[in-house]
C-alpha cells in the first residue's frame, strides 16, 4: 500500500513532520532522519489494534481516532490526530486493547529518535520520562513522572473516555436518570439540535429531587445547570482544573469549536495529578480570608523548587505558578464582593506584566488594573471600587506580591478607570510617544482578563492593536525604548558582569536577559496587531505573519527557555539555601557548558535587536 495516500490530505510526511507542534520544532538533521526511519501503519473504522503493537515506544496518531481500552472493552483514553502515546503511559493506562473508532494511521517513534528528541527538546522530558524513571516504583512529588505536570502540557481531550451522552430537554427525571444508571455515568448533557443547552449531574437528581420531593415525570430542565460553563478540548488539563476549583464544579462539557466532543469530570483530572500545584489551586478557593491565602501562598516556593528539581520547561513553570497567582487574585475579589456586596457596574479585574503573559517566578511584585463598564459614575460607585481594589491590593501584598514600585496598581485612582478613560489613554500614548507613554504602552499593553467581564478588555484590546499595526512613527520610538535593555556582552562577545555596587560580578537574568526578548516579542505583536499575550506565542505569530523567519522565531524562543530556565533554577538554588529568590547571578555558578549557552542566547538576542533597529528608525 502507498504510504502518502493515507496521510490527511495526501500531504506527505515531510510536511506533516514539519507542521508538528513538537516535530517541527527539531534540527533539520533530526527531521530527516525521522523520514528514513518512521513506517505508517493502517486500521479501517472499526478494526481492533494490539496494544503492543500500536505503542511499541513512542506512538503518534497521524490521522483518525483510537481508542485504548481495558480488559472489559472499556474506553480508557481517545488518541486523536496529532496526539502522541508512550509505551510507559499506555501500560499505567493498563490498556490491553485499542480500536480504531475512524480510519487511522499512526507509526512508532523508535527510542534511538526519541531520546534526541527529548535532547533537542528538553520540555518533553518531564512528559516522556525515560523507561526507567517510569518504572520506579513511585513518583516523588515534582519528580520527571510526577503526573501533576503533565496537566499544562495534557491537552483536555485525552481525558475523554467515552463519546458524549445527551438527552433533549423535554426527556423525564425519571428517564435521565434510568440512563445515567443504564451507562453508569454520573452526568448526562442536554442537547437539542446539536447545540449544548445544560447539563444534569448525579448531585443534581440527590439535592434538587429526592432532598426536594420534586415529581420525576417533570422535563430535566427543570434541576438542569442551563448554559454551563464548557473547556475546549486543546485547552491544557490545567485550565479546566482552575475552571472547577474557582467555580465549585465537578463536571465541565467539552467542545471541539461548536461540536460537543464530551464530559470531563474533578475524577478525570484527581487522577491526573497527586500534588503539588493541583492540590494548591484547590485549597486556595477554599480560603475564607487573607491570613489563609497568605498561608497557602507561602507554598509557592516550595512549589517552584519541586518544578525545578523536576526540570520543568521554563514555559510550564511560568503558567503554573502564575496560574496559582490567578487563583490568589480572584479568590481575593471574591471574598472582596462577599464583604462589599455585588458590584454596581460590570468591571473585570485585569493582570499586567508578568502575570498578564503568565511568565512568573516566585520572585513577583504585582501589576494590575480595572477597566469599569461605561456607565460607572464616581460619585454613586467610586467608592465600592476604591475599597475592592485596595482589599485586593493588600492581599496580595500579604502574600507577598509586594506593591508596584510605580504604583501601576488598581489601587492608584489613575488606573481604575471606565473603558472610555482607558481608551483614551492609548490614544494619547500611541499618538504622542515620549518616554513615559512608551514605558506606560510596555506595562498596560501587556494585559490579561483574569476575573470579571473580560469583553470590556477584549474590545479595548482590538481598538488599541488598530492604532499600532502598521503605525511606522510609534513603532520606531518603542524599538528604539526596547533597546535599551541589551544583553550583558563586551567587545568581544564575552558575558559582561556588573562592574560595581552589591551585585558586582553577577548577570540580572531578568532586566539583561529576559526583559529584551520580552520587547522584541512585544513590538512584533505591536507590528502585526496580534492579539497574543505571552511571549512564546507572541513570536510564533511573528513567524506565521512573516514579521520574522521561522529560524529567528524558534532561536528567540530556544533563547527565552533557557534564560528563564536558567533563572528558575537559580532561584531554587537560592530558596534551598534559605535566601530570597532574586534576578542576578554570578556566571561561576554554573557549567562552562551552560555559559556558553548563555552567551549563545545573548548574542540570539543582540543580533535580532540589531535587526529590529535598522527595520525601524526614528
Amino acid at each position: 500500500m502507498n504510504a502518502t495516500s493515507l496521510l490527511p490530505d495526501n500531504l506527505p510526511l515531510r510536511d506533516l513532520i514539519r507542521q508538528h507542534h513538537w516535530l517541527g520544532r527539531l534540527s533539520p538533521a533530526l527531521q530527516e532522519r525521522l523520514l528514513q526511519t518512521l513506517s505508517l501503519h493502517h486500521a479501517p473504522a472499526g478494526a481492533s489494534i494490539d496494544a503492543g503493537e500500536l505503542v511499541q515506544s513512542l506512538c503518534w496518531l497521524v490521522q483518525g481516532q483510537i481508542e485504548l481500552l481495558d480488559s472489559q472493552s472499556e474506553v480508557l483514553l481517545t488518541l486523536n490526530a496529532g496526539d502522541w502515546l508512550g509505551q510507559s503511559h499506555a501500560r499505567a493506562l493498563g490498556a490491553t486493547a485499542a480500536r480504531a473508532s475512524h480510519d487511522s494511521t499512526w507509526t512508532d517513534i523508535g527510542d534511538p529518535e526519541f531520546t534526541d528528541i527529548r535532547s533537542e527538546l528538553p520540555m518533553l522530558r518531564h512528559l516522556f520520562p525515560t523507561e526507567a524513571t517510569a518504572e520506579a516504583p513511585a513518583a516523588r512529588p515534582g519528580s520527571p513522572s510526577d503526573p501533576a505536570l503533565n496537566l499544562m502540557t495534557t491537552q483536555v481531550r485525552t481525558l475523554i473516555k467515552r463519546p458524549p451522552i445527551t438527552l433533549p430537554p423535554q426527556t423525564s427525571i425519571r428517564e435521565a436518570a434510568e440512563v445515567m444508571r443504564e451507562k453508569r455515568v454520573s452526568s448526562v448533557l442536554i442537547v437539542e439540535q446539536d447545540h449544548l443547552f445544560g447539563l444534569i449531574t448525579d448531585r443534581d437528581l440527590r439535592n434538587r429531587v429526592i432532598a426536594a420531593g420534586l415529581d420525576t415525570s417533570r422535563s430535566i430542565t427543570d434541576i438542569a445547570t442551563l448554559a454551563p460553563m464548557t473547556v475546549d478540548v486543546q485547552n491544557p488539563a490545567f485550565d479546566a482544573l482552575m475552571l472547577m476549583a474557582r467555580h465549585n464544579i465537578h463536571h465541565v462539557p467539552v467542545l471541539d469549536g461548536q461540536r460537543i466532543a464530551g464530559m470531563i469530570t474533578a475524577t478525570d483530572l484527581t487522577e491526573q495529578h497527586s500534588t503539588s500545584a493541583v492540590y494548591l489551586a484547590g485549597e486556595i478557593y477554599k480560603q475564607t480570608d487573607v491570613a489563609g491565602l497568605q498561608t497557602s501562598a507561602g507554598k509557592i516556593k516550595r512549589l517552584q523548587q519541586s518544578l525545578a528539581g523536576a526540570q520543568a520547561s521554563a514555559y510550564s513553570t511560568g503558567h503554573i505558578i502564575t496560574a496559582i497567582t490567578d487563583a490568589i487574585t480572584c479568590r481575593l475579589l471574591q471574598l472582596a464582593e462577599l464583604r462589599l456586596g455585588p458590584p454596581p457596574v460590570d468591571y473585570v479585574w485585569v493582570a499586567a506584566g508578568s502575570q498578564a503573559r503568565s511568565e512568573q517566578t516566585a520572585k513577583s511584585d504585582q501589576d494590575n488594573c480595572i477597566v469599569l463598564d461605561d456607565s460607572y459614575d464616581e460619585k454613586a460607585h467610586g467608592t465600592y471600587f476604591r475599597e475592592l481594589a485596595q482589599f485586593v491590593c493588600d492581599g496580595l501584598d500579604a502574600c507577598g506580591y509586594i506593591y508596584c514600585p510605580g504604583e501601576m496598581m488598581a489601587m492608584t485612582d489613575t488606573w481604575r478607570q471606565p473603558r472610555q478613560r482607558w481608551a483614551e489613554y492609548f490614544a494619547r500614548w500611541t499618538g504622542q510617544p515620549d518616554p513615559k507613554s512608551l514605558m506606560l504602552t510596555c506595562v498596560f499593553f501587556d494585559l490579561r482578563a483574569v476575573y470579571g467581564r473580560s469583553e470590556l478588555l477584549d474590545t479595548l484590546r482590538a481598538e488599541v492593536l488598530q492604532r499600532t499595526r502598521g503605525n511606522s512613527i510609534f513603532l520606531a520610538y518603542m524599538v528604539g525604548n526596547a533597546l535599551t535593555h541589551t544583553p550583558p556582552l563586551g567587545m568581544f562577545k564575552g558575558i559582561s558582569t556588573i562592574r560595581s555596587g552589591e551585585n558586582k560580578g553577577k548577570i540580572d537574568l531578568k532586566h539583561t536577559g529576559i526583559v529584551p526578548i520580552v520587547d522584541l516579542a512585544r513590538v512584533y505583536a505591536l507590528a502585526g496587531g496580534d492579539t497574543a499575550v505571552n511571549t512564546y506565542d507572541r513570536l510564533d505569530s511573528a513567524a506565521a505573519g512573516g514579521a520574522i523567519s521561522e529560524q529567528s522565531s524558534r532561536d528567540l524562543r530556544d533563547a527565552m527557555e533557557f534564560l528563564a530556565y536558567t533563572r528558575i533554577q537559580h532561584q531554587a538554588r537560592q530558596i534551598r539555601a534559605g535566601q530570597a529568590p532574586d534576578n542576578f547571578m554570578n556566571p561561576d555558578d554554573i557549567s562552562n557548558f551552560e555559559r556558553t549557552q548563555l552567551k549563545d542566547a545573548f548574542q540570539v538576542v543582540q543580533s535580532l535587536q540589531s535587526v529590529l533597529g535598522q527595520r525601524y528608525k526614528v
